[in-house]
């Protein structure tokens, strides 16, 4: 038992070193372009950054025709915090959303 506790101890502090940048991996991509109809992306990589966003027309065929994006990313800080965005980007412009960001106050 005591030779698996100093062992989990190990992996423990192997994963909390943080990964130089330059030495990232990537760990994971998928990428599905459809053409008109669409897209999708996402990836993670070994120095905890990842992201994922898919896209679509909203209104095809009509004045008003626009793509719609909406997805999220997410990067490990200096402090050691894994900071999350969530947006959403379409006619009404670029809308992210993060516990860490400021959200405006209303007059």
């Amino acid at each position: 038992m005591k030779s698996f506790i100093v062992f989990a101890l190990f992996v423990a502090v192997a994963v909390a070193v943080p990964v130089d940048p330059k030495d990232a991996t990537i760990l994971r991509y998928d990428n599905d372009n459809i053409g008109v109809e669409g897209f999708s992306y996402a990836y993670e990589t070994s120095d905890g950054k990842s992201a994922q966003e898919q896209g679509q027309l909203k209104n095809v065929g009509t004045e008003n025709e626009a793509i719609e994006v909406r997805g999220q990313f997410s990067y490990l800080g200096v402090d050691g915090v894994t900071y999350t965005v969530t947006y959403v980007a379409n006619e009404n412009g670029f809308q992210p959303q993060g516990a860490h960001l400021p959200v405006p106050v209303s007059a």
